[in-house]
């Protein structure tokens, strides 16, 4: 005969009270304590570095006992005027003066006691006191406040005894544990830079392993090779652990550059650039130039981005026309190259309607503008050639000096595409 379990002959309003409170236990469980157990015992340290009205800040999160999939760190500033303007390897976005980072989509996963590190950049007005009240996916950090969540609900006690099971009769199959092989290729370690977008060439070479730049970058020595250098530093950076430096020095057989080894020619036309730039020295009153790029519709002369007069100009090799026009009206609608920080620059170059745009830290620059039409003071000089239309096919960064002014520079997170890619 067929033993019935206990279970079964529960009464049927027992057995709802029963479901019923279960029920209220697994709707409480997940929404009270899911947030604390996920990053209970994190810390978050925030690294700043700054300067009169700005600064950068490395912030490092650890996570708790827990993974986490995803994650979202906040804090608040305590002075009204803190404003985060940019910031890498997170989504980073501010409401009044509360900064909310999200991981990018390489740097989700955080194990139990994993680490992580991310960047921001702003401003802020008479002081930059540190932020408060850092949270990891909700839930308090550094020890600021309880995560314990209420217990949930107990049910009452079964009126019903357990039901007995009669012990088997044969020992339980045993199933050895399985065997995983480890992966015969290491995953990679290297993200890449933040910021890339859609472009077609974005590097912050992160994958140089020497002093010398090789493999995606080629050092070259225009005219001479005199003092100028070129390396890779592991001490300064934009994001990441590695930048390229520049040891620019006066005289014109000084001349230093590293150079894209891929072709860029597939570019097209309309060509958009970023790079991020720091530099210490103030750009000098003669011309200087740190990007260089060939251009196949001008006998393969260089278009050129410098200094002269103080500021940021172009300059066409084949003329020497220069934008804006070195007057001190024109002059005064460029502007400086910030010196002792990372510096955004940004630029599209149009051959197709004979366009140029320029942005310093995602603002327009009105100096630095080709709108087809001339302008006094501006393009007016610029504009003498009728029909310019450059067809650039290569990328260069480095320093030119035609007679005075020195430079150390550091490029990183060069970024080349058809469409804007952003700081």
């Amino acid at each position: 005969m067929r033993l019935i379990p206990a279970r079964r002959r529960v009464p049927l309003v027992a057995a709802l009270v029963t479901a019923l409170a279960a029920s209220v236990v697994g709707l409480a469980g997940p929404t009270l304590i899911r947030p604390a157990s996920a990053a209970a015992g994190c810390l978050v340290d925030y690294r700043v570095n700054q300067w009169p009205g700005g600064f950068t800040a490395t912030v490092r999160v650890t996570n708790g006992a827990t993974p986490v999939t995803g994650w979202t760190v906040r804090w608040t500033y305590p002075a009204a005027d803190q404003r985060i303007t940019n910031g890498w390897s997170a989504q980073v976005s501010q409401a009044g003066a509360v900064v909310t980072a999200t991981n990018a989509g390489w740097n989700g996963s955080l194990p139990a006691g994993g680490s992580t590190e991310f960047g921001v950049q702003g401003t802020f007005g008479a002081s930059n006191p540190a932020p408060t009240g850092f949270t990891l996916d909700g839930v308090p950090c550094n020890d600021a406040g309880p995560t314990t969540a209420p217990p949930p609900s107990t049910p009452p006690p079964s009126t019903t005894p357990p039901a007995t099971t009669p012990p088997p009769t044969s020992p339980p199959v045993t199933t050895p544990p399985a065997t995983t092989a480890p992966p015969t290729t290491p995953p990679a370690t290297t993200p890449p830079p933040s910021g890339c977008g859609a472009a077609a060439f974005c590097d912050g070479f992160e994958s140089q392993t020497g002093g010398t730049p090789t493999g995606a970058w080629s050092v070259n020595y225009p005219d001479c090779q005199g003092s100028g250098t070129a390396t890779v530093d592991t001490t300064v950076a934009h994001q990441g652990s590695r930048s390229v430096r520049i040891n620019g020095t006066a005289g014109y057989c000084n001349h230093v550059f590293v150079q894209a080894t891929r072709d860029l020619a597939g570019l097209g036309q309309v060509r958009y650039g970023r790079f991020w730039v720091r530099h210490t020295t103030a750009l000098p009153t003669q011309h200087v130039t740190f990007l260089a790029m060939r251009d196949a519709n001008d006998g393969n002369r260089d278009l050129r981005v410098g200094g002269q007069n103080g500021a940021l100009q172009w300059n066409r090799a084949s003329d020497d026309a220069t934008l804006p026009e070195q007057s001190p009206a024109g002059v005064a609608l460029s502007v400086p190259l910030p010196t002792n920080r990372w510096t955004c620059v940004e630029f599209v170059v149009d051959g197709v309607q004979g366009r140029l745009q320029t942005w310093v830290d995602g603002g327009a620059v009105t100096g630095l503008t080709v709108d087809g039409t001339p302008t006094h003071d501006i393009d007016g000089q610029w504009l003498n050639r009728a029909n310019w239309r450059p067809n650039l096919t290569d990328l260069r960064l480095g320093w030119e000096s035609y007679g005075e002014g020195a430079d150390t520079l550091w490029f990183d997170d060069v970024a080349l595409g058809s469409s804007r890619i952003g700081c």
